[in-house]
């Protein structure tokens, strides 16, 4: 093979890289753009839910007792200050995986923040799965005082 040969083939492979490198790029940041888009709508409709909840919670504290209520105002607090230690520190762990560079071709903060993501999904899904749980206590309470009503 001559020496133009090579440079002509070496050049051409350079330039058909160079393509696919931008056809890639480009699909990276469409994926990117949708997964911001489906972040924002899974944001709002969890707006939505919490909304929808608060509503709830206030019917049901309207016709609660006394007692029902301080207990309930009680939980909350706890649960609003554990969730203040809980979002600290992620602050905290975040700052330290910022300084990452380790990882998936370098890219350790971006892999900690999915890992991390990751993690609260699993364990906002517990929480679903407590919820759902006193769901149904209530349902089965409701169900046997309903019970003792006709009787």
């Amino acid at each position: 093979m001559k020496m133009s040969d090579m440079l002509a083939t070496l050049a051409e492979n350079a330039r058909i890289f160079e393509e696919r490198m931008g056809a890639w790029q480009a699909e990276m940041s469409k994926n990117s753009e949708d997964a911001m888009e489906q972040a924002r709508k899974w944001q709002e409709t969890t707006v939505q839910r919490q909304e929808e909840v608060n509503r709830q919670l206030r019917t049901y504290m309207e016709g609660a007792s006394e007692q029902v209520r301080n207990q309930w105002q009680q939980m909350q607090a706890t649960w609003e200050t554990q969730f203040e230690k809980l979002r600290q520190q992620g602050e905290e762990m975040r700052a330290n995986a910022s300084k990452m560079t380790g990882g998936t071709e370098g890219k350790g903060f971006a892999d900690w923040s999915e890992a991390y993501a990751a993690q609260m999904v699993a364990f906002a899904q517990k929480m679903q799965g407590e919820a759902a749980n006193a769901i149904a206590s209530a349902t089965e309470a409701r169900a046997k005082s309903g019970d003792k009503k006709k009787t």
